[in-house]
């Protein structure tokens, strides 16, 4: 399979769960944003790199980095290869020079790896067409369904979002704002609802 190169574009305060962080991946080459709820510690570990901070004492990521440098292992690129029941699956690519080994891991423990090894992010077309959000012009274009969050799945709704009591016009008025705000988690909320609205 065709594998589809991502950056991360945005980490943020996930408004459905307390104490998670919603991280948004993005298409390189095209318009499609791939959002995942991660945990806080896996969160500060990512944001922690990107902004370049030297925390104290090595996190348990710089301490895996360091660990399979002093054994000459590098980590070439992180593949997130799967999507079941909502949840992703991925895995490290890693070499010594000699061999290359697949390692499976947690998404967003291979994320936080990856931007310590200043390794590229990895992905297929199924995952996208299923879990992405494609911004196009000025509109939002929903794929397939999104599950419910919960710890490395896919960003959804919840019971009680409080869009059920708004209109279809209104939905697609909350759908712009949501754009204009770059507000991934609220989109895909805002999406599941039209989408239950058209099913029935």
């Amino acid at each position: 399979m065709k594998k589809i190169k991502l950056d991360i574009v945005g980490l943020s305060y996930s408004q459905t769960q307390s104490g998670a962080y919603a991280l948004v991946l993005g298409e390189v080459s095209g318009r499609r944003r791939l959002p995942i709820i991660i945990g806080s510690f896996e969160a500060q570990a990512i944001a922690i790199e990107i902004e370049k901070m030297t925390p104290s004492r090595p996190l348990t990521h710089d301490l895996f980095k360091s660990f399979a440098q002093a054994y000459q292992i590098e980590v070439q690129e992180i593949i997130i290869y799967n999507l079941v029941d909502g949840i992703f699956y991925s895995k490290l690519i890693c070499s010594d020079g000699k061999r290359s080994v697949e390692i499976d891991a947690r998404t967003s423990d291979a994320i936080a790896v990856a931007v310590r090894f200043d390794c590229p992010i990895f992905t297929y077309e199924f995952i996208l067409s299923t879990a992405g959000i494609v911004i196009e012009g000025n509109d939002f274009v929903y794929l397939e369904n999104i599950n419910e969050s919960t710890d490395e799945k896919t960003v959804g709704t919840a019971v009680g979002s409080g869009f059920s009591s708004l209109s279809i016009d209104e939905l697609k008025t909350k759908l712009q704002e949501a754009l204009a705000e770059e507000s991934y988690e609220k989109a895909a909320k805002i999406r599941d609802e039209l989408n239950k609205r058209k099913a029935s």
